[in-house]
């Protein structure tokens, strides 16, 4: 039946076929410029993946000399984390401390007793405080959720609510200032002071407040300086070489929860030791004379013989920082930590029961024994740290406190624990209290220097590989090469030595072999990227390093015998222990190795880093050798898809011409068919006739 011709359903001739076979041979030309676009479109990929692994190579350089370069960031390690730790910017210097954590910075919390969870809030206005800033709260009544929502929502990050299940079947609330420091503490003011009282959280406390007055009546004064104590407007100025006594006279409990507050300030002279005894006058004598009759007569000289003159010694410099003293009723005393410098008002806290310990506080005391620097005192004042305008919690899950430590022995008060003015490009971090002295030391970050030179070196290695592959030899001009070892394309080994490849970049990497074979451009780069790695360097530091391979970084840092082929093409490998030993001495000759400035101008000028960068750069920089070649390729395929577009355009004619021509013949045929048959029809009307 597939033989059985239906008019103007199938052709009698397979036209169709015989048009496409015809179609086949006249689209041959199209077909090769069509291929010809697929290999210009593989090239450029080629070239693009080679300016990617040029890029990489040259930002890595870069990393190395920049103004972000590694050299120059710095790590901060502690002897003891959970009580202090560190991080350290580029701009901090490498030096080394010791800490000691006293007080770590704590916030208001307070918990209120357990509460049914159907306890509601009555409708009022609620007032919070920390430290200036006031937070009121219009509540019209509700549930403790309700309740703690709207202090989360309007709390501005100054204050925090939640409920806590401290029991079973009940909530207590936690109110908690966010800040830490005892400038912040949570007051209560309006309707939430018998709020807090009403659910557990606050009581009446007894006032232990007292006020230390500065005046002139009550300030006793002494020293060799003690004319130059001033008091003006509630401060009191000690003048070098001077002592003033301030009256307290309270009796401190051995469990009193009282402590001492007060505001210090340095003012240091610029000039050098002050107030230095200018030496003794001699005596003066005096001299005169007698007249009589016109005639006068003068005295004779008087002689007043006078030993040699020996110049007062000049007093010796003195820095003492220990100036604050408690006196106590039994005649004896004790020294508060040292304050330090400041030229603003800082305020400081000392616990009195631990100091005064079931003893009377008599006096302050203000013993300014330093040669060339005034001591200020500001306000002083006694407290319950713990009390709040009238209120004590009854439950203080934390009390607000400042963070205090020692740095070399100078206490340091902070009210946060993350404290960022203290050493410059430091913060430190305060985490507990410590029991003997915290080391840290600030240095610079080896690890991250490592990194950057690891990723140089394996960036140049990738580098490397792209173009041992590409411009790898043909099979025809390697004939004594095993046949297992190598493709039409070149030798296989180059692909079989990269055994860091994933599989699928061992294929992509076997579709790349030999693509551009004796490529004068990737060669000439190749050889100057092995020549500028090679080479020595000047450094200022260390004459003695001024080679890769002396920080451990060479093509053969293993420092194995023997011929192997893979060396010669031109990989670097890195010893590690050879390279960590470099860091570990000698960072700043290593900088200099990969980049100096040998103009003095600051700017970097040679180095290996800086070579490379320079070698690099041309290929991947706009308008560079890369885009050049990119830019021909495109050319060429927008040159080749114009004449697909003109071939397109003629086979589509020629196809249609063909069935035009095909179909006449049809139809010629068929015309004929028809004759034939009528032909033979009258024929045979003809025969019967005769009959």
């Amino acid at each position: 039946m597939s033989d059985v011709y239906i008019p103007g359903i199938r052709s009698r001739f397979s036209s169709d076929q015989l048009i496409e076979d015809l179609m086949t041979i006249e689209r041959i030309p199209r077909d090769r410029v069509q291929t010809n676009i697929e290999n210009l479109q593989t090239q450029r990929s080629y070239w693009n993946e080679v300016g990617r692994r040029i890029t990489s190579l040259r930002d890595s350089a870069r990393n190395l000399f920049s103004f972000q370069n590694p050299f120059n960031e710095r790590t901060a390690s502690s002897s003891d984390t959970s009580a202090i730790t560190a991080s350290a910017t580029r701009e901090a210097s490498e030096q080394s401390f010791s800490f000691t954590v006293k007080q770590i910075a704590a916030a208001d919390r307070f918990l209120s007793q357990p509460l049914n969870e159907n306890t509601r809030i009555d409708a009022g206005n609620y007032v919070f405080t920390v430290n200036n800033d006031e937070i009121a709260i219009n509540f019209r009544g509700g549930t403790l959720r309700e309740f703690v929502d709207i202090i989360n929502n309007r709390g501005r990050g100054k204050i925090g609510a939640s409920l806590i299940a401290v029991q079973s079947g009940t909530r207590s609330l936690l109110l908690e200032s966010k800040l830490t420091g005892t400038e912040n503490r949570l007051g209560f003011s309006a309707d939430t002071i018998e709020l807090a009282k009403r659910i557990g959280m606050m009581e009446q406390a007894v006032d232990s407040y007292k006020n230390i007055a500065i005046n002139e009546s009550s300030v006793r004064t002494s020293g060799q300086n003690a004319s130059n104590i001033n008091i003006s407007d509630g401060e009191l100025q000690v003048a070098p070489l001077s002592t003033a006594v301030i009256p307290v006279n309270i009796f401190i409990g051995q469990d009193s929860p009282l402590v001492l507050r007060l505001e210090t300030k340095t003012r240091v002279e610029s000039g050098e030791i002050i107030n230095v005894p200018e030496p003794p006058t001699g005596p003066v004598v005096p001299s005169g004379s007698v007249s009589y009759g016109g005639i006068i007569i003068e005295n004779e000289p008087s002689s007043t013989p006078l030993p040699d003159l020996t110049p007062p010694s000049v007093p010796q410099r003195n820095d003492d920082m220990g100036v604050l003293l408690l006196s106590f009723s039994d005649g004896t005393s004790s020294k508060l930590p040292l304050i330090t410098d400041s030229g603003q008002f800082v305020s400081r806290q000392f616990n009195l029961a631990e100091i005064a310990r079931g003893r009377t506080i008599v006096s302050l005391n203000v013993e300014n024994s330093n040669t060339h620097r005034e001591v200020l005192i500001g306000k002083i004042e006694i407290l319950d740290p713990a009390s709040l305008g009238g209120l004590k919690p009854v439950n203080a899950v934390s009390t607000a406190r400042d963070a205090i430590i020692t740095m070399e022995g100078i206490e340091i008060t902070r009210s946060t624990n993350a404290i960022d003015d203290l050493i410059p490009g430091v913060t430190l971090n305060v985490k507990g209290v410590s029991d003997k002295p915290v080391n840290m030391k600030i240095e610079g970050n080896t690890e991250a220097i490592k990194d950057a030179i690891i990723s140089f070196v394996g960036n140049y290695n990738r580098l490397l590989a792209e173009i041992n592959v590409l411009t790898s030899s043909r099979a025809s001009s390697m004939p004594d090469l095993p046949q297992n070892q190598q493709t039409a394309r070149g030798d296989t080994r180059l692909i079989d030595e990269l055994t860091y490849l994933n599989a699928n970049e061992i294929d992509a990497m076997r579709e790349r072999l030999g693509a551009f074979s004796g490529d004068i451009t990737l060669n000439t780069l190749k050889n100057n990227l092995m020549r500028t790695i090679s080479v020595p360097y000047p450094t200022s530091l260390e004459r003695d390093l001024s080679l890769l391979a002396q920080i451990g970084i060479s093509t053969n840092a293993s420092g194995n015998t023997g011929y192997d082929v893979s060396r010669l093409r031109g990989y670097l490998e890195i010893n590690e222990k050879t390279l960590d030993a470099a860091l570990e001495n000698r960072i700043p000759a290593i900088k200099e190795l990969f980049a100096y400035d040998s103009t003095g101008d600051l700017l970097a000028d040679t180095g290996v880093a800086y070579n490379v960068d320079a070698l690099v750069s041309p290929f991947v920089q706009t308008g560079g050798i890369i885009s050049l070649k990119t830019s021909t390729i495109d050319s060429r395929i927008s040159q080749d898809q114009s004449r697909i577009t003109n071939l397109d355009r003629q086979l589509a004619s020629k196809e249609q011409e063909l069935r035009l021509q095909f179909a006449r013949m049809e139809s010629a045929y068929a015309q004929m068919e028809s004759l034939s048959n009528s032909l033979n029809n009258f024929s045979q009307q003809n025969q019967n006739s005769n009959r």
